[in-house]
């Protein structure tokens, strides 16, 4: 019996022996594989420098990239760290395994010894996989962040429909203020016209009865130079918004007048620089002639 029991307690600390090495080389793989997963973040990040320095993207897009860079190399730095500690622990274990079956070997340890031993190994695999995770987790959204920032040709992308819908904008704006200029003025027509229906039709209607008496004469005198004034009040603020329009139309047309003489100027310069491109062809080709020839009496 005594051997019985001695053998099955030694069948028991084989299996923690070999779950101890199960576990060593699941957190082995797990490290192979973070070292993997950081090569192929490298791999793409020098990827994304190469294609930022191809594409030439410009300086804000750059200095937002420069602080995920930086959280990459901490994150480097972390998981160098967790490795080396990884790497410490494995070897501890391996010692301790190692120093076990020794121990199993010659029956030292008992089985409440092994249980003690196989929890503790298990809380460090269980502790490992949870810093592995969080250092996974971080590298991906630190990639995400990363893909996030866009491109060179997503940023003019973007410049040019903001440029189409401000030139929208403008041209929508300009048939407002017209549409709105044309409302104000008609406006204004019907105001004076019902002032003239009213005028017109008060005078018709008590003309008879104020032209008979002279106070009548006064009063309607007085009546229509009141009218007058209003008229030439009206007429003073007509006429400055029409001075007003025109100093507005001889700046446009003194700035049509300069953009058509900065395009004469223009044209003048293409077609020179077109001239001075043909005569440099037509000297390069002379040249290129006498190239040839002087190559060629040489030879002979």
């Amino acid at each position: 019996m005594g051997k019985e029991d001695s053998s099955e307690e030694v069948c028991s600390s084989e299996d923690m022996v070999t779950n101890l090495k199960a576990s060593i080389r699941e957190l082995s793989g797990k490290v192979k594989e973070q070292n993997q997963r950081k090569c192929d973040v490298k791999v793409k990040l020098q990827q994304l420098r190469e294609r930022i320095n191809a594409e030439g993207v410009d300086v804000s897009v750059q200095e937002e990239l420069i602080p995920l860079l930086r959280s990459l190399k901490e994150l480097e730095k972390q998981e160098s760290e967790v490795r080396s500690n990884c790497e410490a622990k494995r070897s501890a274990l391996e010692g301790a395994v190692c120093d076990m079956e020794e121990r199993v070997a010659k029956g030292e340890i008992p089985e409440e010894d092994l249980d003690v031993l196989l929890v503790e190994s298990l809380d460090h695999l269980t502790s490992a996989k949870k810093e592995l995770a969080a250092t996974l987790r971080e590298i991906v959204s630190l990639k995400r962040q990363i893909d996030d920032v866009p491109c060179q040709s997503e940023l003019l992308q973007y410049e040019r429909r903001f440029s189409e819908l401000n030139v929208c904008i403008q041209e929508k704006l300009q048939q407002t203020r017209k549409l709105y200029g044309t409302y104000n003025a008609l406006l204004e027509i019907k105001d004076l016209m019902l002032k003239e229906i009213s005028l017109l039709n008060s005078i018709g209607s008590q003309f008879q009865d104020v032209i008979g008496t002279p106070a009548g004469r006064v009063k309607l005198i007085d009546s229509m130079e009141g009218v007058m004034k209003g008229i030439q009040q009206k007429l003073g603020k007509v006429q400055l918004g029409l001075q007003e329009e025109q100093r507005l139309c001889d700046a446009s047309k003194e700035k049509h007048t300069a953009a058509a003489a900065e395009q004469r100027k223009c044209y003048t310069v293409l077609r020179a620089f077109q001239e001075e491109c043909i005569r440099n062809d037509t000297l390069k080709s002379q040249v290129s002639a006498v190239n040839s020839t002087s190559s060629s009496e040489g030879m002979d």
